[in-house]
């Protein structure tokens, strides 16, 4: 079975594992999670990383911290995965849907539409499938109105714009670690930003916000969030890692556009994204046949993401769409990007694509 993006250990997991069990500190304290918020902060040049469960709690953890609350208005990427809207509901917030453009990411002059006509406080932004969305202009629309801005990174540790790392651009970046990502703890997050006091209040809430008394005091209510050292200790060997994954990744992507004529999703100008999953929209195909037909041949695939707009979720929410990721939902489909693949394997998924095997 070719997966569609499993996890790759290198050689150093196991040994840092071992030196957990050994010190026996493997709850959420210990030294590989100082370790592992430490390589992240030197790879992104952020000043402040908290290791976390997963990026969901990233993202809630930085909503809290933002004080957006109950009826709030928070602008989302509409072309993502739940995980990226599920936090504006723990809050008790309203999310607004944008749609994507050209870039297959959120499109700013939609934003700016929507900005226009709603009491926005907060806008999350997701880097799709391990690409920059169009930041420099969104950042610039979110300083310019006042709102703040966090970066959905799960899918794009390693992405870059004008070589400053994806998830640096706005109040909060966030990274996830789950098993199908660049980089795997099996499930983590982190969560990023310059503003060392919101990191430490986000550190305080992530460990059930008790107060600094010998009993459990507590003037609020906080979360069990916090990563645990074992995991981290993946995440250090995984880091070592991060640059050699990121040079695969794309080389994969490559030999994909060798073999197949399709539309691939694109990389906007001065960025480098780290191709998490090669992603492409058939001009003549039907995705949904492709799969299937990939399937019968022990080859997982996936379609892309079904627009939040238009989840039953959240029919009754505002959005600002005009078709374009619509498209790519019916068009589109992920294609095996894991980093043990060879050009062979790459080679003979596009002959089952193109109806040779």
């Amino acid at each position: 079975m070719i997966f569609l993006s499993p996890p790759h250990m290198g050689t150093n997991e196991q040994k840092y594992i071992d030196e957990v069990f050994k010190s026996n500190y493997i709850a959420p304290v210990g030294e590989f999670i100082n370790r592992f918020e430490n390589s992240i902060k030197n790879y992104t040049k952020t000043s402040n990383a908290l290791a976390l469960i997963n990026a969901t709690s990233a993202i809630h953890l930085a909503l809290r911290i933002l004080g957006i609350e109950q009826g709030d208005k928070v602008a989302v990427s509409s072309f993502t995965f739940i995980g990226s809207v599920s936090p504006v509901l723990y809050q008790g917030a309203e999310p607004i849907f944008i749609d994507s453009d050209e870039s297959w990411n959120m499109s700013p002059e939609l934003l700016k539409k929507a900005i226009k006509e709603n009491n926005i406080k907060a806008v999350i932004v997701t880097h799709l499938y391990g690409q920059m969305a169009k930041i420099e202009e969104i950042a610039k629309i979110c300083k310019e109105n006042g709102i703040y801005l966090i970066e959905d990174s799960a899918e794009s540790l390693g992405a870059s714009y004008k070589d400053k790392q994806s998830g640096t651009f706005g109040d909060f970046g966030v990274y996830s670690f789950n098993g199908n990502k660049i980089l795997t703890t099996s499930g983590g997050g982190m969560l990023v930003s310059e503003n060392q006091e919101w990191i430490k209040k986000a550190q305080f809430l992530s460990t059930q916000a008790k107060e600094d008394f010998p009993w459990y005091e507590h003037e609020t209510y906080g979360y069990n969030y916090r990563m645990s050292n074992v995991l981290a200790a993946i995440g250090v060997a995984q880091m070592e890692v991060l640059q050699q994954r990121v040079n695969k990744k794309r080389e994969i992507f490559e030999w994909y556009k060798e073999f197949l004529d399709e539309e691939f999703m694109p990389e906007i100008k001065n960025s480098k994204g780290n191709r998490w999953l090669t992603t492409l929209t058939f001009k003549n195909k039907d995705p949904f046949k492709i799969m299937e037909k990939l399937q019968q041949n022990k080859i997982e695939t996936r379609p892309l993401w079904k627009p939040m707009h238009l989840q039953p979720l959240f029919k009754n929410s505002k959005s600002y769409v005009d078709g374009f990721s619509e498209n790519l939902f019916k068009t589109g489909l992920c294609l095996p990007s894991g980093t043990t693949l060879n050009k062979n394997d790459v080679k003979m998924i596009c002959e089952v694509i193109d109806g040779n095997i």
